[in-house]
Parts: C-alpha cells; sequence; structure tokens
C-alpha cells in the first residue's frame, strides 16, 4: 500500500512540475474584446500556438529561461514582452494596439538586380556552410531588397513571415525580419526580427541523422559556451579563455578609404591599384597578445539581481578556444599564436560595458561582435533557443 502511495505522490508531483512550466494568457483590444487566431509564440523557440475563439492561449512544457513573447494578429501592432519561466506558471493579459498604416520607401529595381542581391542576401543570412546547401526559402518574394553601391551595402526586411526549410537540421524557420544590413566594408552583418521554429516531419531514420546534425551545430557554439561559463564547467565542456589584446595597425588604411581608392583606380592606374590591394590584405591589427594561463569562469561572469539572468563582462577581448573541434576555414584577422594547435577559435568584442544572457545561454542585451569560428554561424546553423543538445562522448 505504502508503494502505491509514494508512486501517486510521484505522479502528482511529476505533473504538477510540467504544470508549472506553462505560459497562460489572454489577448484582446484596447476596447477588451477578445482577439481570435492571433499567432503566439516565444522567439526563436520552439513553441508557439494561436488564440482561442475567447482570446485566450496557452503554451506548455516550456524550458525555465528568459524568452521574448510575441504576438502577432492582422490590423494590429506587433506586441513584446520578456517573460521568465521559472518554478511557477507564468499568466499574461495583454492588450492590442490597432496598426498605423505607415507607407515604406518604395523600392524599384530590375529582376536581374533582385537576384543578384538575393544571392548575396542567402550568403549573409543563411551562410554558406555545409548546413546551408540543404536550406530553401519557400517564399522569396516577400523580401525587400536594396544594394547601395557607394556604400557597398545591402538592406532587407520582410513585411510578413519568411519561410525557411533547414533540411540539413529537420526545422522549418519563420522569421519575420525587421532589419537586416550586410556591409562589405566592414565585413558585418547585422538583422533583427522574430523566428519560430517548427519540426519537420520525417522517418525515424531522418530524426535520428537531423539530431547528429543539430548537436554538430551546437557544440562549440556560442550557446553552448554561454551555458558552460554560467555552469563553471568551460574546462569540462572544451572551451579555454584567455585576455586578449590588440591595437589597429596605423600604417593600414581605414577600409572605406581602400575601397574609394580602389574603384577610383581600377580604370585608369594599374600601380596605384596594386598599392590599395596590397592595402586591403593587410592584417587589421598589431601588436597582438594573448595572456597565459587561461581564465577561469568566475573572471568574467557576474550574478545581476534578476532571476535568471547572468553577466559577462571583462577589460580587452576575450579569446575562446573550442578544443573538440578544429577549424577548417581561415580567418585573415585571426591572430592564432604559433604553438597552438588549429582548434576552433572566436574573439569576443564587447560593444557595451557588458553582455546579459540567461539560462538557456542565449544573449538578452548587449550582444557582441563575434570574430573568427562564431562569425560563421548564420541561419543555416540556428538552434531553437530551448534546444537541450545528446550527452556528449567522453562527459
Amino acid at each position: 500500500m505504502r508503494r502505491w502511495c509514494f508512486l501517486f505522490l510521484c505522479v502528482i508531483v511529476s505533473f504538477n512540475a510540467l504544470a508549472q512550466n506553462v505560459i497562460n494568457g489572454k489577448v484582446v483590444t484596447n476596447s477588451n474584446n477578445p482577439v481570435a487566431k492571433a499567432s503566439v509564440f516565444l522567439n526563436n523557440a520552439t513553441f508557439g500556438t494561436a488564440t482561442n475563439d475567447d482570446g485566450t492561449f496557452s503554451l506548455r512544457g516550456v524550458k525555465p529561461g528568459q524568452y521574448d513573447l510575441v504576438v502577432s494578429a492582422i490590423g494590429f501592432e506587433e506586441y513584446t514582452q520578456k517573460v521568465m519561466v521559472g518554478s511557477a506558471a507564468t499568466n499574461l493579459n495583454i492588450s492590442l494596439t490597432p496598426k498605423v498604416m505607415m507607407m515604406r520607401e518604395v523600392i524599384i529595381s530590375t529582376n536581374a538586380d533582385w537576384k543578384k542581391n538575393f544571392e548575396q542576401f542567402k550568403k549573409d543570412f543563411i551562410g554558406v556552410t555545409e548546413n546551408a546547401r540543404f536550406c530553401k526559402i519557400e517564399n522569396p518574394k516577400i523580401l525587400n531588397l536594396s544594394y547601395s553601391r557607394k556604400k557597398m551595402e545591402l538592406e532587407a526586411f520582410t513585411d510578413e513571415f519568411l519561410v525557411m526549410e533547414n533540411d540539413a537540421l529537420g526545422y522549418r524557420v519563420k522569421f519575420l525580419l525587421k532589419e537586416f544590413l550586410s556591409s562589405a566594408l566592414n565585413n558585418t552583418t547585422s538583422y533583427s526580427g522574430r523566428a519560430l521554429f517548427e519540426e519537420l516531419p520525417g522517418t525515424e531514420a531522418q530524426k535520428a541523422k537531423w539530431k547528429q546534425k543539430r548537436d554538430e551545430a551546437y557544440y562549440g557554439s556560442a550557446r553552448h559556451f554561454y551555458r558552460s561559463l554560467y555552469k563553471n564547467r568551460l574546462k569540462q565542456e572544451g572551451f579555454e579563455i584567455y585576455d586578449f589584446n590588440r591595437a589597429v595597425d596605423p600604417n593600414r588604411a581605414p577600409d572605406v578609404v581602400i575601397q574609394k581608392k580602389l574603384k577610383q583606380f581600377q580604370m585608369v592606374n594599374r600601380d596605384s591599384v596594386r598599392y590599395w590591394l596590397a592595402q586591403q590584405n593587410m592584417p587589421r591589427w598589431y601588436k597582438e597578445k594573448l595572456t597565459k594561463p587561461a581564465l577561469t569562469g568566475y573572471q568574467i561572469i557576474r550574478k545581476p539581481p534578476q532571476e535568471g539572468l547572468f553577466v559577462m563582462t571583462f577589460p580587452n577581448y576575450l579569446y575562446v578556444v573550442y578544443t573538440k573541434k578544429h577549424e577548417t576555414q581561415d580567418f585573415k584577422d585571426l591572430y592564432r599564436p604559433l604553438d597552438m594547435e588549429n582548434f576552433e577559435t572566436s574573439v569576443i568584442t564587447l560593444l557595451s560595458p557588458a553582455v546579459f544572457f540567461d539560462l538557456n545561454g542565449t544573449v538578452v542585451a548587449d550582444s557582441p561582435l563575434y570574430e573568427g569560428t562564431w562569425s560563421k554561424a548564420k541561419l543555416a546553423n540556428l538552434l531553437p533557443v530551448d534546444y537541450e543538445p545528446s550527452e556528449q562522448v567522453g562527459n
């Protein structure tokens, strides 16, 4: 009898624990009328639903952590709210604001220009990794693309979800692209938007293959690093971190000047072109110094008052080495000591005094700049924030 009572209590405790990781809510208008069929989802995660006729919704089984909850409905402004999922259920009352119709700038381009811009967009947004070969955008014509030859910048946005099928990782990704900017001068890409991941249907063999590819994308990634950092498992997970310092080489002209000169002399002066090409090929940095021994996680992480958040800060640059994979790509401006094996390596540059990240290993404020291995991580290798990998062999 006691055994059955114990089992019954375990079932109740398990059920209650599961029920607590729930986000419940109701979506209404400013006049308190329910909004039916509104899309409700957690940004960059696999949790999404639509509101019922009475405006209510429920997202169950959500992994603890901080998320951006997004509500989208025709005729209303997009609603976003940060929610912290923890030990207690989350209950939300959401009021939507009617959308004010605004005219965007009309972009006129030839079909040839659009195709050229689209190919560049795919390279900069989806990536050029092996996984990118198995990605297909299902509705490319909703993209608004414009390229500035003077600035050497490609801009893009969408008014509805851009749908990409990633047959390498087994996801259909719906991405509402608010802003996208790719600069050939600075060799940087930045974008903002909302994404929902959906599992693709597949056979057991396909799902096993997808799981393997997802693990490959996860291990050594920035998300893997942040999770290992707050758990104090950097060394066990294969990461080494170093204080890194460097200075801009004063003998190299700024990129904007180099590109301007190359364009100016390309048809009239071969010697000048050779000089500016040599400038372009010069390393950006000099006086590069890696300080040993390696840092510990405690030296760069702080715990703020907010539950479920962590802060990373360091004085110069952070040099991150992942010792369980070797790098296959050569990065011209990435410093690598002669006595260091060719492991995957990334450099983190803070664009503000600190970086805030959560339990899922997601940067939630003040995103840094990544160079090296992590700079290759485009949409083709992106995993939902709630992804949990298989156990590493040897751990």
